[in-house]
């Protein structure tokens, strides 16, 4: 049973799938944080701009090797095109990315790397969900309860039972009767708000990167992005930071502003202490695992902690990446 289908909830379904396992997928339907994206799979531009760990870009650089055979599976579509920065810090990017072990090329004052890949969210999540077909439901867990040796799981009026129970609830409370140690940890998740503009405009052909915004294709048209409010759980767009956001574009591009048709999305991602997420076995009780809290690397994260959570379920001896999601580790 998976509680949650945003991309970590959907992608950890369809890899315990076809791998042969029965799953039920059960969300309230509602619009989550997975499709107010823009499906950056990113590992270089991502790990450069937040200054990561080389053992941080290792996890980044992991979850990006299993996209190509994923996504082939699932019938997603992958885009595997060059990524740009421009403006401040080019030699700061280019440095960093480079100190990490990424390909990184100057190109007169811009740093483009072919490390990075993009998907559509819309049509990752439509192609998870087609391929899941009846396995996902709409519904509401209201409780879990573990008893002989299976969880229940309560909602909408009815009783399901399931031998494992995957929390994958983004940045949402704690559903109740989780055991103490398993709630203290969700209850701890960070939410961070982000918000994006979309354009049936298409204003570049490759995702293109500077200080306070990027631009990436997305559908037909454009996605500009994003930001990232820390301790914010509301999800109407705000006016003021579309306007930040929009001039911050232009001068990434270095291109006069225009007057275009935007329509703003905000939504709320859920962040652990350090930053990685929470994938795989929870403290203190047999038969429950978390894929929750990927920061912004949802989409980039998404095969991995499927994987992760998979094998953890089958009971496989932990990977070097495992070991560092796991949940355990707080």
């Amino acid at each position: 049973m998976i509680i949650g289908a945003g991309v970590l909830g959907l992608c950890t379904a369809f890899e315990l799938q076809r791998r042969g396992h029965a799953v039920r997928v059960i969300d309230p339907g509602a619009a989550n944080a997975s499709l107010v994206a823009a499906g950056m799979v990113a590992p270089a531009m991502e790990a450069a701009i937040d200054d990561a760990s080389v053992e941080q870009a290792q996890i980044f650089r992991a979850g990006r090797d299993l996209w190509p055979l994923f996504a082939e599976a699932a019938g997603i579509n992958l885009a595997r095109r060059p990524a740009e920065w421009r403006g401040g810090d080019v030699d700061g990017i280019e440095a960093r990315m480079q100190a990490l072990g990424f390909e990184a090329r100057r190109a007169g004052d811009r740093v483009l790397t072919d490390e990075d890949y993009q998907v559509e969210p819309a049509q990752a999540v439509s192609a998870l969900r087609q391929v899941l077909g009846d396995a996902v439901v709409q519904g509401r867990v209201s409780s879990v309860e573990r008893a002989g040796g299976l969880w229940r799981v309560s909602g909408d009026g009815e009783i399901l039972e399931a031998s494992a129970v995957v929390l994958a609830t983004g940045a949402a409370d704690a559903v109740a009767g989780l055991p103490p140690a398993a709630h203290d940890l969700v209850a701890a998740i960070q939410p961070i708000r982000g918000q994006i503009g979309v354009l049936t405009r298409a204003l570049v052909d490759h995702t293109v990167r500077g200080p306070g915004a990027y631009v990436a294709p997305m559908a037909g048209g454009s996605v500009i992005g994003a930001t990232m409010e820390p301790g914010r759980r509301d999800t109407a767009p705000d006016v003021t930071t579309g306007e930040r956001l929009t001039d911050a574009a232009w001068r990434v591009l270095g291109q006069p502003p225009e007057l275009l048709e935007i329509e703003w999305r905000a939504g709320v991602r859920g962040a652990s202490a350090d930053g990685l997420p929470m994938a795989g076995p929870a403290p203190d009780d047999e038969g429950l695992f978390f894929a929750l809290a990927p920061r912004r690397n949802g989409w980039l994260l998404g095969p991995l902690v499927a994987a992760v959570v998979a094998d953890a379920v089958e009971g496989r001896a932990p990977s070097q990446e495992a070991r560092a999601l796991d949940p355990r580790r707080f």
